[in-house]
């Protein structure tokens, strides 16, 4: 199977605990003693991801610097959280912070979780003054223009720990696109201004790598591709979904299966011998293939691969993101597109879908493996899986160039069942019902100029994308159950003033 890596197996956090050498080494034994507690709590907690790593307690500048630089040069540490156990004088923070490149969670925290009132004396209050070193380590963050996430509360808390779950998740999407390879094969599809973009600007900003390969390459890894791999593949075909009899062994559009099976066999090897975890195709470009590439898209994205259509590198970057974001969780991710709309007044509903390109990772369902025409590309009919997504919670998210930026806009949305049966529509789909209603959210999107392809997440939430905006130092537009269009105007307006600001002259 594919040899990408979609978990947080080898990745860390590490635990900065801040102090100073003034308290002593008494004090600072038990500050080690409570944060290291701290952490094993932390890690305790069934929400946790990523282990977190406890690091000894920082109490001068050259220390915190190292320490940075540390984090900086390990690619298997995705982020830190920070904690002032007692006060930690923050000039003390001003070149680690600075020298930092990895995301930052701040938590505000303490050892204990009730006052002991009555033994309350000053070694006490001595040892336990995160309540004020912490707001000094926040004035320095701010002070510095440092991107964070703040927690607040004790790390028992279960929004405590959900909020670092959000983050943690946040930052391995965002060590995932960082050092992600992304393969085009052809241009994007022609006239189209939203799938359009700036490769380089796109590297900059988020660290991808985003080039070009002749869709011919990718045909003559197909070409290699034997007849006993092919024969496995599709027995596994076989066994993994309820394969159209016209398909099956010895029926009259075998062959076409076959060729689907060759094409997502050499899409495979052509990913992995470069390294990619990302890729598009355009159906205007597919050269020496037989189909337009269906059934190995949809199979590949459920492994945890990004995926645009029509030469969508954004959306690409998107759909990987967010199946790192979901490692683990039930649910799933996929490129997505607003299709169609049912306008019965007060039930409205949108019909999103895509020509073949839609991840079986949004259902439980055993999907169906089917041939049929594709009035575009002028090629073989291509093969594709066919299902329902699972009803409940989900967000879609696009990723658009707006010339002087990069911005992201989520709607937080409810899978719902199809309101009558699609027998004629052979691809996969999803309908959702969009938050706060279709009329607001829908005029949000096309004011915020939001591009038609988006991922569905139905794995994680809207708070995993902000958190990775927050990160990304990219904005985000959140259409949720809170959005009114008159709000949600004034921030696009406030917006383009901030983020041109914000990047200097």
């Amino acid at each position: 199977m594919s040899a990408l890596t979609t978990s947080f197996d080898a990745y860390e956090i590490w635990f900065f605990t801040g102090s100073q050498g003034l308290y002593g080494e008494e004090t600072l034994r038990q500050v080690a003693e409570q944060s290291q507690a701290i952490v094993d709590t932390l890690n305790e907690s069934p929400s946790t991801p990523v282990k977190i790593v406890w690091k000894p307690v920082l109490t001068d500048s050259d220390a915190i610097r190292r320490a940075a630089l540390e984090v900086n040069s390990n690619d298997n540490v995705i982020g830190i959280v920070a904690w002032m156990h007692t006060f930690s004088p923050a000039k003390m923070w001003i070149q680690g912070l600075d020298a930092l490149a990895k995301p930052l969670l701040h938590l505000h925290t303490q050892a204990n979780v009730e006052l002991p009132w009555a033994d309350i004396d000053f070694d006490f209050m001595n040892l336990n003054q995160a309540a004020h070193g912490d707001r000094e380590f926040g004035y320095i963050q701010t002070r510095l223009g440092i991107p964070r996430k703040t927690v607040v509360g004790h790390a028992s808390s279960a929004s405590v720990t959900r909020q670092i779950d959000s983050w943690s998740r946040a930052a391995a999407a965002w060590q995932a696109v960082r050092t992600m390879k992304l393969a085009r094969f052809g241009d994007n599809m022609r006239f189209v201004a939203v799938t359009e973009g700036d490769k380089t600007e796109a590297e900059l900003r988020f660290g991808v790598q985003v080039n070009t390969w002749g869709v011919n390459e990718l045909a003559e890894a197909v070409a290699a591709v034997d007849d006993a791999a092919v024969d496995a593949l599709v027995a596994e075909y076989e066994e993994l979904y309820d394969v159209a009899p016209e398909l099956r062994f010895g029926a009259e559009r075998h062959q076409s299966l076959r060729d689907g099976a060759a094409i997502e066999l050499g899409l495979r090897s052509f990913l992995e011998a470069g390294g990619f975890s990302a890729f598009t195709t355009s159906f205007e470009d597919l050269g020496e293939l037989k189909q337009l590439p269906g059934l190995a898209v949809q199979r590949l994205m459920a492994e945890g691969y990004g995926f645009g259509a029509e030469g969508d590198w954004k959306t690409a970057i998107l759909v990987r993101a967010a199946n790192v974001m979901g490692a683990g969780l039930p649910g799933g991710a996929s490129l997505m597109e607003d299709y169609t709309y049912d306008l019965t007044e007060g039930s409205e509903l949108i019909l999103g879908a895509h020509m073949l390109e839609v991840s079986p990772s949004l259902t439980t369902a055993k999907p169906t493996l089917e041939v049929h025409p594709l009035g575009i590309g002028g090629k073989d009919d291509p093969v594709r899986l066919v299902f329902t997504a699972d009803p409940g919670p989900a967000v879609v998210v696009a990723l658009s160039d707006m010339r002087d930026r990069f911005r992201l806009v989520a709607n937080v949305v409810e899978v719902v069942e199809p309101t009558a049966p699609l027998p004629k529509l052979p691809v996969g789909r999803a309908v959702w019902k969009p938050e706060p209603s279709f009329e607001v959210s829908a005029a949000a999107w096309l004011t915020a100029g939001a591009a038609h392809h988006t991922v569905m997440s139905t794995a994680v939430g809207i708070d995993v994308f902000e958190d990775f905006a927050t990160i990304a130092k990219t904005e985000l537009l959140r259409i949720d159950a809170d959005t009114t269009l008159r709000e949600f105007s004034k921030e696009v307006r406030w917006n383009q003033a901030y983020y041109r600001l914000a990047q200097g002259l």
